[in-house]
């Protein structure tokens, strides 16, 4: 467990690195398919997908 957490929190820095660089190669965006993998497999998982459901919900709850 906190092994997988080390990691992701690596490859979240990683990836805030690479995007505030402001160039995203195709090394970076293998670094940032890894966090996601990695980040599915953590126990952060179940929060960020009610997280997102609920972003989902609001924005399609929206009337222009």
């Amino acid at each position: 467990m906190i092994v997988s957490i080390s990691v992701v929190l690596l490859l979240l820095i990683l990836a805030v690195v690479f995007l505030r660089n402001g160039a995203l190669k195709l090394s970076h965006a293998l670094v940032c398919m890894l966090l996601g993998f990695c980040m599915a497999s953590s126990s952060m998982a179940p929060t960020i997908h009610n997280g997102l459901t609920a972003t989902a919900d609001i924005v399609s709850s929206l009337k222009p």
